[in-house]
């Protein structure tokens, strides 16, 4: 028999208050955070216990200053993070880092199959793997912490360079009156 080991972002976060009342009805630990943007956004989260596990985004956050200001945080508190990490290489290598750096490390989010990983072109090919050379690469169930300088990844300017730059926005959903609603 299987167990839920936490559900995502259940709710939207506007509502630290709807978190609160949600909390008192189910026992399944939330996981809240991907998309708050500073350490501000935790604040009600954190402090009232309304989170199991932080899901800071070092993108999203502000890099390694504010995700470690909510790392600690969230530790004074015995919250643990699972950060949160869509973007690809460079943000798995950052997180990698912020994971080795920080006592209260949980689990990664991280693309690891075709069918995750957005960066397949038409022609099978995973153009990270071009265009990232040396990146983190699953070992087992974890990453290695890179050990090179930097973030420990290289970036291919030459193969980047006969790419042509694609603007994309995410899907707008709309309501049945018409709407506009997060996605």
């Amino acid at each position: 028999a299987g167990t839920l080991h936490f559900i995502e972002e259940p709710i939207r976060d506007e509502s630290p208050e709807a978190y609160a009342a949600l909390r008192k009805q189910i026992s399944v630990p939330f996981a809240v955070g991907e998309e708050f943007a500073s350490k501000w956004q935790f604040l009600p989260f954190i402090e009232q216990h309304l989170t199991d596990f932080a899901r800071v985004d070092i993108c999203n956050v502000g890099g390694f200053t504010e995700a470690m200001k909510v790392a600690g945080w969230a530790e004074a508190h015995y919250i643990d993070l699972m950060p949160h990490n869509p973007l690809g290489p460079i943000c798995t290598a950052a997180t990698i880092h912020l994971g080795a750096a920080v006592p209260n490390f949980a689990w990664q989010e991280v693309r690891v199959t075709q069918s995750e990983n957005l960066y397949y072109g038409k022609d099978g090919i995973n153009e990270a793997d071009l265009l990232f050379p040396t990146q983190p690469r699953l070992e087992g169930n974890g990453f290695p912490v890179p050990d090179a300088p930097g973030l420990g990844i290289d970036f291919d300017e030459t193969i980047a360079q006969q790419h042509s730059w694609k603007f994309w926005e995410a899907p707008h959903y709309r309501r049945n009156d018409g709407s506009v609603t997060n996605w």
